[in-house]
């Protein structure tokens, strides 16, 4: 679950991770009012930056206005026209794509003096079982571009499962960084209160790019990106509160109403998988045969008429899907049960008119196997059974090709 840089930050305070004043607005009214009591407050120096699910906002590019999506305000008139330029635009960037995301919130934050930038990311590195810390010098570049041109400029600490960050890892993250003096100190206490934040609300991963040190001596958390692990997020009220649905795929939303794992891709051959292993196996032979991928779908281990009636629900709704690969493995559940609710959910009024024209291919393995192709064979559908994944793959090439 993503959330925004201000409702990030807002968090981070709770911590004692410093952060710059700021305030969200929704409205260009709201931004300058924020400003006003900023300016009242010493603030002399403003920034206004789009609120979205997305990276790379500050080299992003707003459709209509073709404004920034981080935009340097020296004035309260300038804050003003800043907000007009974002607020119901379209930002472009490039986490986005090209369709981009429509801007519905800003953050009018304080304009700091910066001396220098660094990185600062948490994550789970799952070929070691361990959380690292990765820091770098290079903050305000992509961190992909660092690891790829110079990886000798990231430096990682592994922290054992189930134990806290210890204080000479802190120092040597912080010493890595190049701080000296009162400045090292409270590097050592900001990387050391935003791992316990990462650890104590289950995020999947939390960025900071940039960190920044200020003239003054202070280290400031300028940007924030955190996403959580959505599987623990009954245990925190607090952060399921602020998810924002609006920033979310319609159809990835609608198909989480089912207890379906979906995501949608670029493609034209729309998958139903039970098992991710097996999902990501049917991407592959898709792609093999000379299609694309439409999307992630894992119905779980019981497909059963619901499932499978809300799984071509979900399908469909892709306008660029022009055939479908069922792909199941009859383990739990046995293949003529799995065969009989295919059919039975294509017989429905509303799936079967818009499956008039989408081929559909099943591959059923497992328990009762035979008796599953035996089924969709005499269906009278437009339905193509498949027994090797191979087979399935050639079935996909020539539906494609016709």
């Amino acid at each position: 679950m993503k959330i925004h840089e201000y409702q990030a930050k807002d968090l981070f305070k709770q911590y004692g991770i410093a952060v710059p004043d700021g305030v969200p607005a929704n409205s260009v009214e709201d931004a300058v009012k924020a400003a006003e009591e900023m300016k009242s407050s010493g603030t002399s120096l403003f920034v206004v930056k789009a609120q979205i699910h997305a990276g790379g906002r500050g080299k992003g590019r707003t459709k209509k206005n073709n404004a920034k999506g981080v935009i340097l305000c020296k004035t309260i008139e300038e804050v003003q026209e800043s907000a007009k330029a974002l607020l119901g635009d379209t930002l472009v960037t490039i986490q986005t794509g090209e369709e981009g995301q429509e801007i519905k919130t800003i953050y009018v934050t304080d304009g700091v003096d910066i001396e220098n930038e660094y990185y600062v990311g948490i994550l789970l590195d799952r070929a070691k079982s361990k959380n690292v810390i990765m820091v770098s010098t290079e903050g305000g570049v992509e961190i992909e571009k660092v690891a790829e041109e110079t990886p000798e400029k990231i430096v990682k600490e592994w922290v054992e499962a189930g134990m806290d960050l210890q204080p000479n890892q802190a120092r040597r993250l912080a010493f890595a960084l190049g701080f000296e003096g009162d400045a090292f100190k409270k590097a050592v206490k900001f990387i050391t209160a935003l791992y316990n934040f990462y650890v104590e609300k289950d995020a999947d991963m939390v960025e900071i790019n940039p960190l920044v040190l200020t003239p003054e001596g202070d280290v400031l958390a300028l940007d924030a990106k955190v996403t959580f692990d959505a599987n623990s997020t009954y245990r925190h009220k607090d952060i399921q509160a602020l998810r924002d649905t609006s920033e979310e795929n319609p159809i990835e939303l609608e198909a989480s109403k089912y207890d379906l794992n979906y995501i949608k891709l670029d493609g034209n051959v729309g998958c139903m998988v039970n098992g991710a292993g097996l999902a990501m196996a049917t991407m592959d032979i898709i792609k093999l045969s000379g299609g694309e991928p439409a999307n992630f779908l894992d119905v779980g281990g019981g497909a059963n008429v619901e499932t499978v009636k809300n799984g071509f629900r979900i399908i469909l709704e892709d306008p660029s899907v022009k055939a479908i690969l069922i792909n199941i493995f009859g383990g739990i559940v046995r293949c003529d049960r799995v065969a009989n609710g295919i059919i039975e959910a294509i017989k429905d009024p509303e799936i079967a008119k818009k499956v008039e024209d989408v081929p559909i291919i099943v591959r059923l393995q497992g328990t009762n196997a035979e008796e599953a192709k035996v089924i969709i064979d005499n269906s009278d559908l437009n339905v193509i059974s498949a027994v090797l994944l191979k087979e399935a793959a050639e079935q996909v090439s020539k539906v494609l090709a016709a």
